[in-house]
């Protein structure tokens, strides 16, 4: 038997150590927060990505009585962010959620299916996207979907 070690870095910042233009994706993604319909839930996340040329695409989830017809915010951002900029990859993802209290303290990490999505708009445009988790409590990055999905599955894995 052989073992495998997967070494996964993520990097924990408080919002004011961030870059600006990082700073004003969070802030971007939590504003999305209030674009979310989330009647059911009351679970209101917002999501911002930032383009190769610089400009920012947002979605919020939406959600529907009719369960699981919604949708999460990372992927309506970034299905919007492809259907309106296919030639633009995406390089920044920023995350935000928060409920009837407010902001969530600790930062919140995509679902298993936004996790495959990220990691195949990564796969599309052969780079990967760094991810900002954002909390009141701080901010973590990590540089890939491969970092939240080691184990991945993407289209040459078919091959």
């Amino acid at each position: 038997m052989n073992e495998i070690k997967l070494n996964i870095t993520i990097k924990h910042y408080q919002l004011d150590e961030l870059s600006a233009d990082d700073r004003e994706l969070v802030e971007r993604a939590v504003q999305a927060t209030y674009n979310a319909y989330a009647e059911y839930s009351h679970f209101y996340v917002g999501a911002a990505v930032r383009l190769a040329d610089g400009s920012i695409v947002i979605g919020a989830n939406q959600e529907n009585a009719a369960f699981p017809s919604g949708l999460c915010a990372e992927r309506t951002a970034l299905f919007a962010a492809q259907a309106n900029h296919p030639d633009q990859s995406v390089h920044t993802l920023a995350i935000a959620a928060r409920n009837d209290n407010g902001l969530l303290d600790d930062p919140v990490s995509p679902c298993g299916a936004c996790r495959q999505v990220i990691l195949g708009v990564e796969d599309r445009y052969k780079q990967p996207i760094r991810i900002l988790l954002y909390g009141k409590k701080g901010v973590y990055s990590v540089m890939s979907a491969k970092d939240l999905l080691p184990l991945s599955f993407v289209d040459s894995s078919m091959k």
